[in-house]
């Protein structure tokens, strides 16, 4: 099975929030090297290895372009100089975020509306597009066990995922599911206690590109492209 790629938005190496996100999922997206996680008070009688296990395969981030295998003729250079074109031409903008509740998930998320976070997401569906391969059958299969609406259905066809658009939801996951709702809550509390130094305000930046070697491999950041356009003053 080949190889697959995604956009995705991850904050920088060195920041705080890249460092103690990493380490809450107990495993550096940026070297594959796992790491030790902290210890949260009140959490001691959960398995936090299991309920991280879901995000920290595909490592601290937010989905701009879902996974993808490349489409015939590409190459992963061609991608990484695609990606470092599109993010010379773009401005940083900020944008609050915090841990907070996603159905059964708990992911940081924005606080409130962002016009430019969805300008981004768009942007990332339509201009990478050309380098996603069809989705194979067995794809498509597995994405239509869930119920979609026609929409999706149709957006799942055009552009291999079918949450995009008017379905997109900023999020970093930071959990699996957790299906009680207080268990949810008392995560949630911990989390929120233990992000509170890197939540609020957030500069966004850059975008970077993943790579997993096969569907059994974690995603592995294979660069970051900081944006470097000027933002436009109000």
């Amino acid at each position: 099975m080949s190889a697959r790629y995604a956009v995705y938005y991850a904050p920088p190496r060195e920041s705080l929030l890249s460092q103690k996100a990493a380490a809450w999922l107990g495993r550096d997206a940026w070297s594959g090297e796992a790491l030790a996680r902290p210890a949260l008070p009140g959490l001691a009688d959960l398995d936090l290895e299991a309920l991280t296990a879901d995000p920290r395969l595909y490592g601290f981030h937010a989905t701009l372009k879902a996974p993808f295998e490349l489409a015939e003729g590409r190459t992963e250079a061609e991608i990484l100089a695609f990606a470092a074109a599109f993010a010379a031409g773009r401005a940083p903008f900020e944008a609050a975020v915090a841990p907070a509740a996603l159905g059964r998930f708990l992911a940081f998320r924005l606080t409130g509306p962002s016009p430019e976070m969805d300008a981004l997401h768009a942007a990332c569906v339509r201009e990478f597009e050309p380098f996603r391969a069809p989705l194979s059958e067995g794809d498509l299969a597995r994405r239509r066990k869930a119920p979609l609406t026609p929409e999706q259905d149709a957006r799942l066809l055009r552009y291999g995922y079918p949450y995009v658009f008017e379905d997109f939801r900023f999020h970093m996951t930071l959990t699996g599911q957790i299906r009680d709702e207080a268990g949810r809550d008392r995560v949630l509390g911990a989390l929120q206690t233990h992000f509170a130094d890197v939540s609020g305000p957030h500069r966004f930046d850059g975008v970077a590109v993943y790579a997993q070697a096969d569907r059994a491999a974690p995603f592995e950041i294979l660069a970051r492209f900081a944006f470097e356009a000027e933002a436009v003053s109000a």
